[in-house]
Formats: structure tokens, sequence, C-alpha cells
């Protein structure tokens, strides 16, 4: 990481402070959802997994793979350590995905008003994940 400009250094602080903080979240949530809470999301819809047991293997996968990455990549790299770097096009790739999954879906299936808070809950992941894997295809070899 120490041929990285300064630009660039700030840049990747950023998007692990938005992971950090969407990542806890994210955690929070289905933290929740796994021990049976319904939870409402800002388009009108709710993670109940009494309802529809998907969201109960949905809430286990993040506790237990998404959530994780996302804390390790966060700690990984703050710690001067390339495994964070090597971790942060995978969790780049799950926000992408993840967050375009539930975007796409509260668009065809909710018809959501578009709220600040729907935006954050939503659409915010996929401009993570993409700053995230922009950022690493930009500087892959230079930071490590």
């Amino acid at each position: 990481m120490a041929d990285l400009s300064l630009l660039s250094k700030i840049t990747l602080y950023v998007l692990l402070g938005f992971i950090g903080v969407l990542t806890t979240l994210i955690l929070w949530f289905q933290i929740n959802v796994f021990r049976g809470k319904r939870m409402p999301n800002p388009d009108g819809s709710a993670d109940d997994w009494n309802e529809q047991e998907i969201f109960y293997g949905i809430s286990i996968a993040d506790i237990l793979f998404a959530c994780p990455l996302g804390i390790a990549v966060v700690v990984l790299t703050m710690a001067g350590s390339p495994w964070g770097l090597f971790l942060l096009p995978a969790h780049g790739f799950y926000f992408l995905w993840a967050n375009t999954m539930t975007t796409v879906t509260s668009l065809r299936f909710h018809n959501p008003k578009f709220t600040v808070m729907w935006f954050i809950v939503f659409p915010l992941g996929i401009l993570v994940g993409v700053a995230t894997l922009i950022w690493t295809a930009m500087h892959f070899g230079a930071s490590l």
C-alpha cells in the first residue's frame, strides 16, 4: 500500500468506511430476521422467514459468510495485511450482486417510493460494489 497515492488511499478508506457501516447494518438486520423478527424494508416489503422461508436461508448466508467477509476486508486492510486487499474484490462482487438482486426485486415487485432511505437500503450497495471493483482494477498490483 506504500505505492498508493494519497487520493487512492483516501478513496480506499472511504470505501472501507461504507463497507464497514453497510456490513454492520446488514448483520444487525439479518440477525433479527434469523431470530424470527419481521423486519420491514423501505419499499413496503418485509423480510420475515415465518412468511417466506427463503429469508431464513438468506439471513444465515449473510451472517455466516457475507458479513464476516466484509468485516475481514475492513479489519485486514486497516491492519495493513495484503489479505484485506485480496478479499476486497470478492466483497465488491458480493455487494454488486446482492444489491442488484434486491434493487431489481424491489422495483419489479414492490413499486417503491424513491426516498433517501430506499436509496440507502437498496442501490447504494451497488455503487459501493462497483466503486470497489473499479478501485481494485485500477490499483491491482500497485497496492500489494
